[in-house]
């Protein structure tokens, strides 16, 4: 991104600026993702589920847009407002309990990334008092518009934040936020009171979550309904416990006095038969405080899965499916994933109908113990069909599969979990 100033406007201090924010606007993709990513490497509390890295990246792509237009077109920063993905994105932030200072450290790094992509862009000017004039207007107006959007932000933020504590039954919420990460020892009688729900017992936990909000706005409101449902139709011991995490996810409890092997597939029978049910990611049942825990950390290790998997579409997704644990170490580093996938499954990996085809036959054959016979029938299938699949799937992968026969069946889990997060595109 550079400069070339002509013999005829080397003063034009304002036509410089201009042209600046122009050549940085063509390339608003990329200087966005170099700020978001900055920040995110910066702020642990910016790398959350892949909701919010979507609505930071908004949140971020709307600021540049909005500051680079305004550099342009000479646009006074006073009156500017805040992009509709930056308002929205501090009140997920307030929903989530994430510290304000978070939210206004980013964008003090945002203004420091932006001061270097800056000087870069300027740094061709022949003409050294026309590059001092150049930066000192743009760094300016980037100083004016950091303060001006933060303030905005973060009254937003704090309204937000007001107003979801007032709402969601903030004692009990917080409560049990503090069940699931204290370390220290619990009066458990003291907090089953607290949170109105008896932690002595057997729990499964539950994570359910509306892909986004609709025109009403209504979801958190269906989520609470539809928790206070299941535990009847579940047969649930007690009332079930849910806490909101933000406007359209919620976190839920399902109590028993004893073992229920069967709660898992009630809850799943019970999703498959409503009208508009939310997704479910399900842990399993498990007893005591410890238990509680334990059974939310699958469920929400259920839901990173299937939300980096790219579901759409209602889904039910439980610790307890063949293969989705081990699926779920993978999903901790997906970029990791997705090269070990790569280097493990070779050709196979492409992301395409027919590769698709042999990676579930070849799933399907090795685990049934590499019997073509009882693949067969699973798939219903002829025989020399699945023979035929198999054999062009090692065809695929460039190797046989007899000397690292595990590494290929994890690498096939994790396709089967994660699908194009974790396959090669046609480009590549």
């Amino acid at each position: 991104m550079i400069i070339n100033p002509g013999p005829d406007d080397s003063a034009d201090v304002s036509g410089y600026v201009a042209r600046a924010a122009e050549r940085m606007h063509e390339q608003l993709a990329d200087v966005s993702s170099f700020i978001r990513l900055s920040l995110e490497e910066a702020i642990p509390e910016l790398r959350g589920d892949a909701r919010i890295v979507e609505m930071h990246r908004a949140s971020v792509e709307g600021n540049v847009d909005t500051l680079l237009r305004a550099l342009r077109y000479d646009i006074a920063v006073e009156r500017v407002e805040a992009p509709t993905a930056a308002l929205e994105f501090a009140r997920r932030l307030a929903q989530r309990g994430v510290p304000v200072n978070a939210l206004i450290r980013a964008y003090r790094l945002g203004q420091r990334r932006m001061n270097e992509l800056v000087f870069r862009e300027v740094r061709a000017i022949d003409d050294a008092a026309v590059r001092f004039a150049v930066l000192e207007a743009i760094t300016a107006t980037l100083f004016e518009y950091i303060d001006w959007i933060s303030q905005q932000v973060v009254t937003v933020y704090e309204e937000e934040r007001e107003r979801w504590l007032e709402n969601q039954n903030s004692l009990r919420g917080l409560r049990v936020r503090e069940l699931l990460t204290t370390t220290d020892a619990i009066d458990i009688d003291e907090a089953s009171a607290s949170v109105q729900y008896p932690l002595r017992w057997h729990h499964l936990a539950m994570v359910m979550w509306y892909p986004e909000r609709s025109v009403a706005g209504d979801e958190l409101s269906r989520l609470q309904r539809f928790a206070r449902e299941l535990g009847h139709a579940a047969n649930a011991s007690a009332t079930s416990l849910f806490v909101a995490t933000d406007q359209t996810t919620g976190w839920a409890w399902l109590s028993y006095q004893s073992t229920t092997p069967a709660a898992v597939a009630t809850v799943r029978q019970y999703a498959g038969t409503r009208p508009n049910p939310p997704s479910l990611a399900i842990g399993t049942v498990r007893a005591g405080v410890e238990g509680f825990r334990r059974s939310h950390r699958e469920a929400e290790a259920a839901r990173a899965l299937a939300t980096a998997g790219g579901h759409r579409a209602p889904t039910v997704i439980s610790t307890t499916d063949p293969g989705l644990s081990a699926a779920a170490l993978l999903c901790r580093d997906v970029d990791a994933a997705r090269e070990w996938v790569t280097e493990v499954l070779g050709n196979l990996a492409a992301d395409n109908d027919n590769d698709a085809r042999l990676r579930e036959t070849l799933r399907v054959f090795l685990r049934c113990g590499a019997s073509y016979k009882l693949a067969a029938e699973e798939l219903d299938l002829h025989f020399n069909s699945v023979k035929y699949r198999v054999g062009r799937a090692v065809v695929r992968r460039g190797r046989p599969i007899t000397q690292d026969r595990l590494d290929v069946e994890i690498a096939l889990l994790a396709t089967q979990w994660l699908g194009a997060a974790v396959l090669k595109s046609a480009s590549e």
